[in-house]
C-alpha cells in the first residue's frame, strides 16, 4: 500500500489540472464569459479566413499576414479552450501526459508564432507608408510567403525544447498542475530534479522572441511616426496614422496581459496564486477575439464585404 502512494512519477500517465484553485464553486459562472469569448474567437477568425479567400481585392500581404494571424489565434484558442470548459463545465482534470506536452507544445509555438506575425505587419506599414510607391515591388507574394515560412519555422524550432526538457524531467512529487492548461513553468515545476535548464531556456525563449519583437516593431514605428511627422497637413498625417491604429491595439491586446501574466509568474511570489490564473487566461482568450472585431471594425474593406454578405443573405 505505501509503495502505491510513493510512486515514482517519472513518466506520470496523467496530469490533474485544477483549474483555477481557490475558486472552484464559481467555476461554471466563470466558464460563461470564457465560453462567449472562446466563440466570438472562433467565429470572428473564421469569418476573417473566409472573407480574405472569397474577396480577391483583399489578396494582399497585409491581409496574408492577417490570415496567418486568424489562423494562429483559432490554433492557440482552441489547444487550450475545450480542455479548460470540460473541467468547468463536467470537472474533467484529467490530461494524459503525452496530450499535456502536446497542449503546451503547441499554445507556446503558435503564441511565438503570433508574435512574429506582429514583426511582419509592422515591417508592412512601414514599407506602405515610408516607401509607398516600392510596397508591391517589394513585398511581393513570395518574399510574403518566405516571411511566413521564417515566423513558423522559428516558432516550432524555438519551443520545441520544452516539452523534450519536460518529458526528461522525473514527476515523484504529485502530478497535479494548478492551472487550466499545461503551462510550461507550470509543468516542470513539479519536476523533483533541477530545472534550471528549462527556466533558463524559457528566460532565453521570452527574450529572444517578445524582447527582440517588440524592439523590431518600436523602430518600425519610430520610422513610420518620422515619416508622418513630415506631411504637410495635419488631416494627411491623421489620415495615415489612422492605418496603423488597427494594427497598434492588436499589439496592446497581445503584448500588454501576456507581459503582466509573465512577470507575475517569475516575481510575483506575493500576487494570488487564482488571480495569477486569471490574468494567464486573460492572455489566452482576450487577444483571439479582440483581433477580428478590430480588424473588422477598422478595415473599410473587411467592414464592406462583411455587411455585404449578411445584407445579401439577410435578401
Amino acid at each position: 500500500m505505501s509503495d502505491s502512494n510513493t510512486t515514482d512519477f517519472t513518466n506520470p500517465s496523467t496530469f490533474i489540472l485544477l483549474g483555477i484553485p481557490g475558486l472552484e464553486a464559481a467555476h461554471v459562472w466563470i466558464s460563461i464569459p470564457f465560453f462567449t469569448m472562446y466563440a466570438i474567437a472562433i467565429f470572428g477568425n473564421f469569418a476573417i479566413l473566409f472573407i480574405m479567400k472569397r474577396e480577391p481585392s483583399l489578396h494582399g500581404p497585409m491581409y496574408y499576414f492577417l490570415c496567418m494571424l486568424a489562423t494562429t489565434d483559432l490554433v492557440v484558442s482552441t489547444s487550450t479552450l475545450p480542455k479548460m470548459l470540460s473541467i468547468f463545465w463536467f470537472s474533467s482534470r484529467e490530461i494524459d501526459f503525452s496530450a499535456c506536452l502536446t497542449q503546451m507544445y503547441f499554445f507556446h509555438c503558435f503564441s511565438a508564432m503570433e508574435s512574429g506575425i506582429f514583426v511582419a505587419m509592422a515591417f508592412d506599414r512601414y514599407v506602405a507608408i515610408c516607401n509607398p510607391l516600392r510596397h508591391s515591388t517589394i513585398l511581393t507574394n513570395p518574399v510574403v510567403a518566405k516571411i511566413g515560412l521564417a515566423v513558423v519555422l522559428r516558432g516550432i524550432m524555438l519551443i520545441l525544447p520544452h516539452p523534450v526538457l519536460a518529458r526528461r524531467w522525473p514527476y515523484c512529487r504529485t502530478n497535479i498542475i494548478s492551472h487550466t492548461y499545461c503551462e510550461h513553468m507550470a509543468v516542470v515545476n513539479l519536476a523533483c530534479a533541477d530545472i534550471r535548464i528549462s527556466s533558463y531556456y524559457g528566460l532565453f525563449v521570452v527574450f529572444s522572441v517578445i524582447g527582440l519583437d517588440v524592439f523590431f516593431i518600436a523602430v518600425s514605428y519610430i520610422q513610420i511616426l518620422r515619416a508622418i511627422s513630415i506631411l504637410p497637413t495635419k488631416d494627411a498625417q491623421l489620415k495615415t496614422f489612422g492605418t496603423c491604429i488597427s494594427h497598434l491595439c492588436v499589439i496592446l491586446a497581445f503584448y500588454i496581459p501576456g507581459l503582466f501574466s509573465f512577470l507575475t509568474h517569475r516575481f510575483g511570489h506575493n500576487v494570488p496564486l487564482h488571480f495569477h490564473i486569471l490574468i494567464a487566461n486573460v492572455y489566452l482568450l482576450v487577444p483571439p477575439m479582440l483581433h477580428p472585431i478590430i480588424y473588422g471594425v477598422r478595415t473599410k474593406q473587411i467592414r464592406d464585404r462583411l455587411l455585404q454578405l449578411f445584407t445579401h443573405k439577410g435578401t
